[in-house]
């Protein structure tokens, strides 16, 4: 067996068995909110501004041991309008609550009490006053059942016709491990316009990453490690057999390179948000399109072997415009996508991208593996006409490996709407980032496949195109150019000249080819 083909089989063995093991599992973190005068929402007979929400994880319960795992309020301050402060003016001294409510997810129906206006009310009125035996004009609250002093409610009065008054900075211990939220509401109807400024420290001992992003740097340490060792072993037969390296092995070596650069950017992006608390939208943003060349060369690479570029064709012809066209709008559809994923993403339970970004990368994933599954049964049956048994036999393994990615895909898919219809709350925070690290894992295995199947060695030129019919009038390149009409587009020419009717959208090509081969 080929030396290297044995080392990348160890080496998906070793990520199999390190992932089954729970080595990538590490302990939650936090970050730093930052507010800017943003403005609160009527929600109900309510106001209401979010403060984040993200899993903390408490390493114990001792009163007297220094606050290792808490929530810090730094220099909050409110605003109200002008118009607001006049109609105080006339009123006592202290003027306009402002409660801060910081509460478990578990302990969510804690607050808030029975229906109003058609939805569950947030503030206590004087009907609910007298059901409920709350007081008018606060949020509605109940004890946690774990813990009476659940959840924490922070007031604040503004005072006379002053336009701001500042939170008293305090820091809240948190000994129980669990989702947190935190809403800063007011139940005062003259307080329209409110605003908020200044910041909200979340944080555990081992600094500021949110619940769910701790373990993706002991993932993408794990990644980058792994990727490293496949260029390394990929590089050095590369090296040693420069003679006859095909010209898809070089496109190999710069999926291997991109997705080594790609993981080691994630874990020092991450490395800096958990060490300052902020993830600055400059850094992110690098790492994200870094990623999305990755995705859509790996891809380009996928077509390209099952279209046979170097095997059954010298080049792709006619579709190499179709190609890079097709790998642009997927860069493009990516780059959206993972800037609104990521960019500026502190908290654990984040704002979906919006579908709009989602249907355009979705579609075009799937227009990808309906290209590449009919461009490799047209390469089968080529190298099946021709006899050729090395390379058939490389293509069919090549095309069950794909075949079982996609499958896994699709029932990762599955998994992934499943678990996030289920956990609308985010409680199951502490097993989230599985969901992001499977696609670069499966992206990274069949990349694995692809250096076992196309690996450099002193051979390499059997998988290589022989030249051994002539290919000047390649139905594919033909059936992907000019149409009769000299349209450029991915067409059939139809073979009857007096239709003059071509399929805009067909990835067939001429049945002629197999004929003269």
């Amino acid at each position: 067996m080929d030396p290297l083909r044995f080392r990348l089989g160890a080496l998906v063995s070793a990520l199999v068995l390190a992932a089954a093991g729970g080595w990538l599992w590490g302990g939650a973190e936090a970050s730093i909110h930052t507010y800017g005068l943003e403005s609160f929402r009527e929600v109900g007979n309510a106001f209401l501004l979010s403060g984040g929400s993200e899993g903390i994880v408490a390493v114990g319960t001792d009163p007297a041991a220094p606050a290792s795992s808490f929530i810090k309020f730094v220099n909050v301050t409110f605003w109200r309008t002008a118009e607001s402060a006049e109609s105080h003016a006339k009123m006592a001294h202290s003027t306009g609550l402002v409660q801060a409510i910081l509460f478990e997810a578990a302990d969510r129906d804690n607050i808030g009490g029975s229906a109003y206006g058609g939805q569950r009310s947030i503030c206590c009125t004087p009907d609910l006053a007298k059901l409920e035996g709350c007081k008018q004009g606060e949020v509605i609250k109940r004890p946690s059942s774990d813990d009476p002093d659940w959840p924490v409610v922070i007031d604040t009065h503004f005072s006379a016709n002053h336009l701001s008054v500042k939170l008293e900075d305090e820091e809240v211990r948190i000994t129980k491990t669990g989702m947190y939220n935190l809403f800063f509401i007011s139940c005062d109807p003259k307080l329209r316009g409110l605003a908020m400024s200044g910041k909200t420290i979340w944080k555990n001992p081992g600094g500021y990453l949110p619940g769910r992003m701790a373990p993706l740097m002991k993932f993408y340490v794990f990644m980058s490690l792994v990727y490293l060792l496949v260029m390394v072993i990929w590089f050095s037969q590369y090296i040693r057999f420069w003679r006859d390296i095909l010209p898809i092995q070089n496109w190999i070596t710069l999926v291997i390179a991109l997705g080594l650069f790609e993981m080691t950017l994630w874990y020092f992006e991450y490395l800096n948000f958990n060490s300052s608390g902020v993830r600055p939208v400059g850094i992110t943003t690098w790492v994200v399109t870094v990623g999305a060349i990755r995705k859509t060369v790996s891809r380009l690479l996928i077509l390209s072997i099952s279209m046979g570029y170097g095997v059954v064709r010298p080049t792709l012809g006619g579709l190499t415009s179709k190609v890079l066209l097709l790998g642009l709008t997927y860069f493009l559809a990516s780059e959206l996508l993972d800037i609104a994923e990521n960019v500026g993403t502190i908290n654990d339970i984040s704002g979906k991208a919006k579908l709009f970004l989602v249907l355009p990368d979705a579609f075009l994933d799937a227009f990808l593996i309906l290209w590449i599954f009919t461009s490799l049964s047209r390469t089968l049956e080529k190298l099946q006409a021709r006899r050729s048994s090395v390379k058939l036999d490389i293509y069919r393994k090549f095309t069950n490996a794909l075949a079982v990615s996609v499958i896994a895909s699709v029932v990762w898919i599955g998994y992934e709407v499943y678990f996030k219809a289920t956990d609308p709350f985010s409680e199951r925070w502490q097993s989230a980032w599985i969901i992001t690290a499977f696609w670069d894992a499966l992206a990274f295995v069949l990349l694995v496949v692809i250096c076992y199947l196309w690996a450099p060695s002193q051979s390499s030129q059997r998988y290589a195109y022989s030249g051994e019919v002539a290919d000047e009038d390649d139905e594919e390149a033909q059936s992907l150019t000019k149409g009769p009409d000299g349209d450029v587009g991915m067409v059939k020419i139809d073979k009857d000249r007096n239709a003059g009717v071509s399929n805009a959208f067909s990835l067939e090509d001429e049945p002629e080819e197999d004929k003269r081969e």
